[in-house]
């Protein structure tokens, strides 16, 4: 690296992430709320860092606000996490169901983001992180035994 240049070092709390996965059930399906990321336009849940003074799960729901505009109740049971690197270390990821009740018109990110609901399948198969995948399993099983005690 030059010397004019400053090596950017990123600080510690931006490691420590929290998400949603947006769902709703519609027609007696599970659905699931993905967000294109902002430089490579992927398929991705919201996420974001854990802002100060905020539990994990309420700044993933304000994450699922900004970058989703979707507004709805965010569970306090965490159902998974999954790490992967990128600013030269590895950013922890902790992720909460949020059952969506409202799509907002206009939001944070509407410029940088699209948004579009996928049946669990779908949902599945067009998102490339591995560990996602395994935590969407875990919540789909979750969901299902919910439905189950509800409905017997």
């Amino acid at each position: 690296m030059s010397e004019n240049k400053k090596e950017f070092k990123v600080p510690d709390f931006w490691y420590k992430q929290s998400g949603v996965i947006p769902y709703r059930i519609k027609d007696e399906s599970l659905q699931i709320l993905l967000i294109t990321s902002r430089q490579k336009k992927k398929w991705i849940i919201p996420k974001g860092i854990i802002e100060n003074g905020l539990k994990p799960y309420e700044s993933a729901g304000k994450e699922a606000l900004e970058e989703a505009g979707a507004v709805g109740i965010v569970s306090k049971d965490l159902i998974g996490r999954y790490k992967y690197k990128k600013w030269g270390g590895k950013v922890k990821i902790k992720i909460y169901p949020m059952r969506v009740k409202t799509l907002l018109d206009d939001w944070d990110e509407i410029d940088y983001r699209k948004r579009k609901w996928f049946n669990f399948n779908d949902a599945k198969e067009i998102i490339e992180i591995e560990k996602l995948k395994i935590i969407l399993d875990s919540f789909k099983i979750a969901i299902d035994s919910k439905s189950r005690q509800k409905n017997s």
